[in-house]
């Protein structure tokens, strides 16, 4: 049986939609999910809606309360904390990057909970600090240290965190 594969060249076009058309789709989205108004403006841009056009679409989102970039910061910081265990500064740079104004952000990041963030963190690097393989507890250290900027937390809360669990273990080293 012969198998039929698209190649690279022959790509799906995307359906173009008029400034009507773009709304109703947008609705029915923003119903299921929050979404900012920068997402909408990049999907608006996807179908082949004008800038003109957009920001008139977007208005009425956001007149018919469709669109709160506020309410989608604090869906978005719950989210992140909760489910990925995303640290502060990672969430407050992938909120910037989707056009979130930054009074937004810091009024969404003050409603979370400071100590289910450490004890988050806590848990992550018991988990990595488990699963990480190490000659010496220095560089076990190093290694939690590393993942838990990579996942956004304030460098003195790692550091913290890297402690306590060398500490538990009995695998003291240097301070860094």
């Amino acid at each position: 049986m012969k198998r039929v594969t698209e190649t690279p060249t022959e790509t799906r076009e995307r359906r173009s939609k008029t400034p009507d058309e773009a709304l109703a789709a947008l609705m029915r989205l923003c119903a299921r999910a929050e979404k900012s108004e920068s997402d909408a403006r990049r999907l608006m841009k996807g179908w082949g809606v004008t800038e003109a056009e957009a920001e008139r679409v977007v208005a009425r989102l956001v007149r018919e309360r469709f669109i709160d970039d506020s309410r989608y910061a604090e869906a978005f910081v719950r989210e992140k904390l909760r489910l990925s265990g995303w640290g502060e500064y990672k969430i407050r740079t992938a909120l910037r990057r989707k056009g979130i104004a930054g009074e937004r952000i810091d009024a969404a990041l003050a409603q979370a909970d400071r100590s289910a963030m450490r004890e988050r963190l806590h848990a992550m690097l018991t988990r990595k600090a488990a699963a990480a393989k190490h000659a010496a507890p220095y560089e076990l250290k190093a290694k939690l240290v590393r993942y838990g900027l990579s996942l956004g937390y304030d460098y003195d809360a790692v550091l913290d965190a890297a402690s306590a669990i060398l500490k538990n273990e009995d695998n003291e080293c240097d301070e860094f």
